[in-house]
Order: C-alpha cells, then sequence, then structure tokens
C-alpha cells in the first residue's frame, strides 16, 4: 500500500492544480532528484538504519526517492548562519517549519485538521501554522495526525509517515513509509544544501512479487511534484 490514500489524493489535487497555471515548474526549476541509481538500498544509508529495519521488516518493495536544492549562503537569514557555525540545528529546524507551517501543506494540512483534530486523542498534536512554524520538531512530535518524529540531529530530521502515529506507533503496519529531512551547510562553497528523502512501503503484509513497487508511475511522479513544493515552499522559510 505504501503513503496512505490521503497523501496520494492530496499530492494529484494540489499539482494538478498548480501544474494548470504553468509556473510551478518555473517555480520550482532549482530543485532536481538524485538519480535513481545513485539512491539505492545498497547506496542510501537510511535503508540501513535501525528504524527502516523495524518498520518494513519483512523488506517488502520500496519506492523512493531524493530532492534536493542548494542555496547561496548571502540569501539566508544570517541567525542560520551562525547557529550553524556552532553546529546548531536551527537550519533544519526552520526548513522543517518552512515545509509543514508553508503554503505547500495547507490543502493537507486543512483536510486531516477536519477529519482527525479533537479535543482528546490528537490535541496534543501540531496543527496551527503558528505552531508548526515555530515546533524544534524533537522526537516525539506529533504532526497533524499522520507524520511523527522519530529521530532529530543537528542537520536532520527523521519522520515516519503513511498513517496516524497513533496507529501501530512501535509495529509495521500496512501503509507505512520514512521520510528524512536534511538541511547542511558548505562554508567552502558558499551554499547550503536541503534534502528531502522519501522511502514508502507496505510494511504489513508480506509482498511476494519484491519488484512490485508500492507506487504506479503516475502517482510516483505526482508524488515528486508534490515533494518539489514543499521544498519550494520552505524555502521562504530560511530566507532571509
Amino acid at each position: 500500500m505504501g503513503p496512505s490514500r490521503i497523501s496520494k489524493a492530496f499530492q494529484g489535487l494540489t499539482i494538478t492544480g498548480l501544474a494548470s497555471v504553468g509556473a510551478f515548474f518555473v517555480w520550482t526549476k532549482h530543485c532536481h532528484f538524485t538519480p535513481a541509481d545513485q539512491f539505492t538500498p545498497a547506496t542510501e544509508p537510511l535503508f540501513q538504519s535501525s528504524w527502516y529495519k523495524k518498520f518494513n521488516p519483512l523488506q517488502n518493495p520500496t519506492t523512493h526517492d531524493e530532492c534536493v536544492r542548494r542555496l547561496p549562503l548571502f540569501k539566508l537569514r544570517p541567525e542560520l548562519v551562525e547557529d550553524a557555525q556552532k553546529g546548531g540545528s536551527k537550519l533544519v529546524e526552520a526548513f522543517s517549519q518552512g515545509i509543514w507551517g508553508g503554503p505547500g501543506y495547507t490543502i493537507q494540512r486543512l483536510y486531516l485538521e477536519r477529519k482527525w483534530r479533537n479535543n482528546t486523542t490528537t490535541a496534543h498534536q501540531l496543527w496551527d501554522p503558528k505552531d508548526l512554524k515555530s515546533s524544534t520538531y524533537d522526537k516525539g512530535t506529533e504532526i497533524t495526525d499522520h507524520f511523527v518524529v522519530l529521530d532529530k540531529t543537528p542537520t536532520s530530521i527523521l519522520i515516519r509517515c503513511g498513517d496516524s502515529p497513533l496507529n501501530n506507533p512501535d509495529a509495521n503496519r500496512p501503509s507505512d513509509g520514512l521520510f528524512e529531512i536534511s538541511a547542511t551547510m558548505d562554508f567552502d562553497k558558499g551554499f547550503a544544501e536541503f534534502r528531502l528523502k522519501s522511502i514508502f512501503y507496505q510494511g504489513d503484509p508480506e509482498i511476494k512479487d519484491k519488484t512490485a513497487e508500492p507506487m504506479p508511475p503516475t502517482m510516483a511522479y505526482l508524488h515528486q511534484l508534490y515533494t518539489k513544493l514543499w521544498m519550494e515552499s520552505a524555502m521562504g522559510h530560511v530566507k532571509q
């Protein structure tokens, strides 16, 4: 199953509307995807992580990709550059804030809010833009009943996606995936590099055909466009 039907629907809905305008492709022209033969289970450390092994123990096939965007350091908010020089995590936090609190996630956020937000089981989660734009996304943070932070380093935030974090929080599940947000600075070359890594899979039951990816080609393409939307909309939160 891989990504949830909700995610699939909103990827298609959001991108279809933007693509009809045409400006979307110009707006996201600086985003690119790592070649498929360079982002594989054999080359990407995320596939060897304890999280991936825990939540995809049956080694079911995946749909996976990595989106990359660079930005000159002089375009970044000065306090983010200063913090990175000290080994801080403000850059990846600001990047994450821009994704979840930015316009790229608005339609999906509003739908999930209408469907799942309540004063009991999901009251502790992040829902409002002001909170999404100010959270530091520490381990355990739950986002709109669809994402949860599994781990965090000064340059990366690892998120589980595909279903409510309240469902099977410690076990594999039919709709599952890992989503890593990372941001690093190369002071010698004068740029910051932002990456969005996605690995989608069906955690349960076992898939006999290990070549059958959870996303058909059309949906995988829409997912990549949606990822570009998240990436580019987040840039507004890290720029000065």
